[in-house]
């Protein structure tokens, strides 16, 4: 089903939306109070040198490609990653690579083609051009294990084109029951609805989350420091989120969730052992979790609430504040297939909606009953999301998936009633042998951005 976790998730600093921007952790942070992203969007949960560690065996001279506009024009959008590693007892050290091959094509082409004769300085011009510093990004990234249940995470990036470093500090411990983590960048990289990355001088997280209960019941709570001013990365003009200005906040939320199979044909031995020529062969499907065609309805429903001190409402003048609210999310979802033979074996569909803010929406139905002027500029989260995804095997296990996300405007108005938000379209190819791990190829026309990714036992 859809990933209806993200409606709690998204409500915290510490949602991770994949992005090519950042070198070594291969995500930005998700805004707080926002809709939710889309589910093709999140980031994997696999650290992103680990990614690269395991794809670089697939790739040529394991190098690995992206794509992702630079603040420089000049730059090209195109980029390659590398990655070179160490492992010791209790953990590893990485030291990744990009280069930015774009410009530095086209500046010794006008070289050659503008040199008379093939002299000293026409050598020393091009070697000045590979030396250009903002054709390289470097950083290096170690993890090491604190205990059996605790690990550190330090990272450390220059990225070429950007001035400054990007500095992060991570501590991971895992109780029986629930996931601690304390998190903290120099800067952090947020990226909000409308494709635009922000760059927050500070950001400091602690976070304490249950796992999911038998009952379904899932609660997380923590607090959070900005520091500095947001600057905006692609849209200098734009105004920051609320929720990025400096300050320090405290969240808590809770969730309820229930699923039930209106129908599923459930996976036999039959089905797992195939009869050949040569006698009986195991036939796993390429992913675990597509093995079963079945019919789901499935939902999830909460509650937030969450204290702030610092420059909440955008005035110069510090405030405090506290806020709570409720949301929800509803998802069907129907599989055909069981993802185990070459040929149209697996077409999934998925429809989830969410209820990103009961109050909000609240307040916008009783201004539409009331015949009050509802304006483009009212709360964001006011509008129902329909998120809808498409997954159809091609030939064996590779997949294309269609993400999208529907704004369903109730006071309809210029931008009309239904309005596409986000779309992210995907190639996705299933290792049999890991059960439910997948590289993921993806590609965002909102953001003009395309990464290679590896999950593992997510969808």
């Amino acid at each position: 089903m859809a990933n209806l976790r993200t409606a709690m998730d998204a409500a915290f600093w510490d949602l991770n939306v994949a992005s090519p921007q950042a070198l070594i952790e291969g995500s930005a942070k998700h805004v707080p109070g926002e809709p939710f992203p889309l589910d093709g969007a999140r980031a994997s949960r696999v650290i992103r040198p680990q990614q690269l560690s395991i794809m670089k065996n697939g790739f040529p001279l394991g190098i690995i490609p992206l794509y992702a506009p630079a603040p420089l024009k000049n730059v090209g959008s195109f980029a390659i990653h590398s990655i070179f590693g160490h492992e010791f007892s209790n953990g590893w050290l990485a030291c990744l690579g990009q280069f930015r091959p774009i410009k530095l094509i086209s500046n010794i082409k006008s070289e050659v083609l503008n040199a008379d004769e093939w002299e000293g300085p026409v050598f020393k011009d091009i070697l000045k051009h590979i030396l250009d510093k903002s054709l390289y990004s470097l950083g290096l990234c170690s993890q090491i294990a604190l205990s059996d249940s605790s690990s550190l995470l330090l990272s450390s990036a220059a990225q070429g084109e950007r001035k400054g470093r990007r500095k992060r500090a991570m501590i991971f411990h895992k109780l029986p029951n629930h996931d601690i983590l304390l998190e903290a960048a120099w800067p952090e990289l947020f990226l909000d609805r409308n494709g635009t990355y922000w760059n927050v001088p500070e950001s400091i997280s602690l976070d304490c989350s249950s796992l999911v209960s038998e009952s379904g019941l899932r609660y997380r709570y923590g607090i959070h420091k900005n520091g500095g001013t947001p600057v905006a990365d692609n849209s200098p003009n734009s105004e920051s989120p609320v929720s990025l200005l400096p300050g320090l906040f405290a969240k808590a939320a809770f969730s309820y969730e229930k699923s039930k199979d209106l129908w599923r044909q459930k996976e036999t031995r039959k089905d797992l052992i195939e009869e050949t020529e040569n006698g009986r062969i195991l036939n796993p499907a390429y992913d675990v979790r597509l093995k079963e065609p079945h019919s789901t309805l499935s939902s999830i429903a909460g509650a937030t609430c969450s204290a702030g001190y610092g420059h909440i409402n955008k005035y110069p003048k510090k405030s405090s504040h506290f806020s709570a609210d409720a949301f929800a999310s509803f998802c069907y979802t129907f599989q055909h297939g069981m993802f185990r033979k070459d040929y149209g074996d697996m077409t999934r569909f998925d429809a989830r909606l969410d209820l990103c803010s009961a109050s909000a929406l609240a307040k916008k139905m009783s201004r539409i009953f009331t015949r009050q002027s509802v304006s483009s500029s009212d709360d964001t989260l006011s509008s129902p999301r329909l998120n809808l995804i498409l997954q159809q095997q091609i030939v064996g296990p590779i997949v294309f998936r269609a993400d999208s996300k529907i704004a369903l405007n109730l006071s309809s108005g210029k931008q009309g009633i239904i309005q596409l938000e986000d779309f992210i379209c995907s190639l996705n190819y299933s290792f049999r042998l890991l059960e439910s791990g997948k590289v993921v190829a993806w590609y965002s026309p909102k953001r003009k951005e395309a990464m290679i990714e590896f999950r593992l036992f997510e969808f």
